[in-house]
């Protein structure tokens, strides 16, 4: 069985009379700036979320050590920690390590050292009748 050639489809002007445009063109539509926005705010909340989940481990650590320390419940370790990284304007990630890098014959810095006393005796005092 035979086709018979199409003829509809003739083109009706030649390859240089055409003007030069693409076929198809992908064009992205206009971005919306409320997406964008969201989008925006939902990578740094992930970056932020992701700190987080690394830091954490060195907190607790650094809690435990402040809880042996003290001794303390692991709350009023969180607190010391939080108050001497406050005092000092240092990142709480930040003072954490510092006294878990003691465990390693590191060197406490001397802001944290001395804020780390004073948070320390504020405890004991705290504790007593």
């Amino acid at each position: 069985m035979r086709h018979a050639p199409c003829t509809t489809h003739q083109p009706t002007t030649t390859h240089e009379e055409r003007p030069l445009r693409p076929l198809l063109t992908a064009v992205p539509p206009p971005p919306d700036p409320v997406l964008l926005t969201e989008l925006l705010q939902l990578r740094v909340q992930n970056a932020q979320l992701m700190l987080a989940l690394e830091t954490r481990a060195v907190i607790d650590q650094a809690r435990g050590m402040v809880m042996a320390l003290a001794p303390c419940t692991g709350d009023r370790a969180w607190d010391l920690l939080v108050g001497v990284s406050q005092h000092c304007n240092i990142k709480l990630r930040v003072v954490a390590a510092a006294l878990v890098a003691t465990t390693e014959d590191k060197t406490l810095p001397a802001d944290i050292q001395r804020e780390l006393r004073r948070a320390l005796r504020r405890l004991h005092a705290a504790d007593r009748p």
